[in-house]
């Protein structure tokens, strides 16, 4: 089995020079000074820190991809004689279709388990492809800006959303020789306890409202406490 590592980013990486000029005339008209496109996540997949990381995670985390690939081959030969029983089943002349429904099931179960435990396996390989990115994303803005300066650029706009553009306008490569200067590589295991950026706000958000709520009692109990007391005689 050929284990694939989940990315955020696409496959194909579309980054071409970009000329120095940015206002001058090309062969479908007159380019406008001031506006580049750009695309972000090629860029990234592009940089020397992530490709550098890609190429040594399956030596890092050999143990695990090892551990998962050995795992996979064991549900298989379990499932193997399952799944030759239930097609031989589903070819009789009355088949008993409870019967078909429940090793379909078990079949289902040991599959779903299965995936489970090897994603289980692997987590620490999409952990330190979380990292790597957040590295890489937390130095994409400054890179971003250095390349605008440089190029005199004021708008940056996301080259997935615009139908056509002359290659005039493409910002790619400029943002990449910026990206590869600040963050030439980067580091490929996170600390103990790291969490990507979204579990770690979230946290935040809930232990903020954890923080408030008891805060909130008093205020709630404050009218019961206004009532006027009746007088005594």
């Amino acid at each position: 089995m050929k284990l694939r590592i989940a990315s955020a980013l696409i496959a194909g990486l579309l980054v071409s020079a970009a000329p120095a000029a940015m206002a001058q005339s090309t062969p479908g008209g007159t380019v406008v000074g001031g506006i580049a496109v750009a695309n972000p996540p090629a860029v990234v997949a592009a940089s020397n820190a992530y490709k550098t990381a890609q190429s040594q995670r399956p030596v890092t985390y050999k143990a695990q991809i090892d551990q998962a690939n050995t795992r996979k081959s064991q549900i298989e030969a379990q499932l193997k004689p399952l799944i030759t029983k239930l097609e031989a089943d589903s070819k009789a002349a009355a088949p008993n279709r409870a019967a078909l429904q429940a090793q379909y099931e078990q079949i289902q179960q040991i599959q779903q388990a299965g995936q489970q435990e090897i994603e289980q396996i692997l987590a620490p390989l999409n952990l330190s492809q979380q990292y790597v990115l957040e590295q890489i994303g937390d130095k994409l803005d400054d890179a971003t800006q250095a390349a605008m300066t440089k190029k005199k650029v004021t708008v940056v706009l996301d080259s997935q959303s615009i139908i056509k553009a002359d290659q005039v306008y493409n910002l790619n490569q400029d943002i990449l020789a910026e990206l590869n200067t600040q963050i030439p590589s980067a580091q490929l295991v996170p600390p103990v306890g790291w969490l990507p950026r979204a579990q770690r706000e979230a946290q935040a958000q809930q232990a903020a409202a954890a923080g408030a709520a008891p805060a909130a009692a008093p205020a709630a109990a404050a009218p019961a406490n206004n009532k006027k007391q009746p007088s005594g005689r």
